[in-house]
């Protein structure tokens, strides 16, 4: 059943770029491994193009998923390039990468997504990696005439997303219903699982649970999900093993202690940051 009913509120990050925060710092603990989730996007070129330059991460890993546009990044390693519509770049920032996301102009709505997923104690230090996947690698189940899943990662039906190769347990769905069908979906009675609406919308478990566009919908653990629409509905379905660790947290670094997060500031400013 539905734990919290979370609706995206209007917030400005980088160097002034309007987006939808879904969750954040204010429930850190209550989504684990998960700490962050923004909806972005805008057909006015003025809300995005200022961006995200260059700043740091070390611990955690960013998931950013686009449906239409393109970001052009480049980081502290020497890695640049684009993602564009439908791709996907999972950047584990690990002991410590800088870098920067720059969306481009794009005539239409520009639009995605990104996601901020905690690291273990054992994984914090690990070495910093990218991985850009194409819209063309992310399977894409047809259930039926009316509903079609894209697998970022994790398993449905016996075939395995486009990401394998996690340190930690989770799954990333892209569902798309139509026709007042129906979906369901067997998960692990560990994880913490979400739904996020971005068009349309949908009952999640019974008549009563309607979850409207830019909501999101935070399970109680359980076993199974299912999802109806009277029409139809397209929506993020997230979840993932909590870590059950200690969180320390200060913008864009999570670490586990305090002393930890204040050691990586420090190497910041000293130059020492990246390993």
């Amino acid at each position: 059943m539905i734990n919290k009913i979370l609706t995206a509120e209007p917030v400005i990050e980088g160097a002034g770029v309007k987006l939808k925060r879904v969750f954040g710092f204010y429930e850190k603990g209550e989504l684990d491994p998960f700490l962050l989730f923004d909806h972005f996007g805008s057909p006015n070129p003025n809300d995005y193009l200022q961006g995200f330059p260059w700043h740091p991460h070390r611990g955690m890993e960013t998931v950013t998923y686009m449906l239409e546009g393109s970001v052009e990044h480049a980081d502290s390693l020497g890695n640049k390039g684009v993602i564009n519509n439908g791709d996907v770049q999972w950047m584990t920032a690990g002991s410590g990468i800088i870098h920067q996301e720059m969306p481009l102009n794009y005539n239409g709505e520009m639009q995605g997504f990104q996601l901020w997923v905690n690291l273990p104690k054992k994984l914090k230090m690990t070495k910093p990696k990218y991985r850009d996947i194409l819209s063309e690698q992310i399977p894409i189940i047809n259930m039926n005439e009316n509903v079609k899943v894209k697998l970022i990662s994790g398993e449905y039906l016996n075939k395995k997303g486009a990401v394998t190769d996690l340190g930690i347990e989770i799954f990333y769905l892209d569902v798309n219903i139509e026709n007042a069908d129906v979906f369901e979906y067997e998960i692990n009675s560990e994880y913490t699982v979400f739904a996020y609406v971005y068009e349309g919308d949908a009952m999640f478990f019974d008549s009563k649970s309607v979850i409207d566009k830019n909501q999101m919908a935070l399970f109680n653990k359980g076993n199974q999900i299912k999802v109806t629409t009277t029409n139809s509905v397209k929506f993020l379905l997230i979840g993932g093993k909590p870590l059950n660790e200690p969180i320390a947290w200060q913008g864009p670094i999570v670490m586990n202690t305090q002393e930890e997060l204040q050691q990586a500031f420090v190497e910041y400013r000293n130059g020492t940051f990246i390993k």
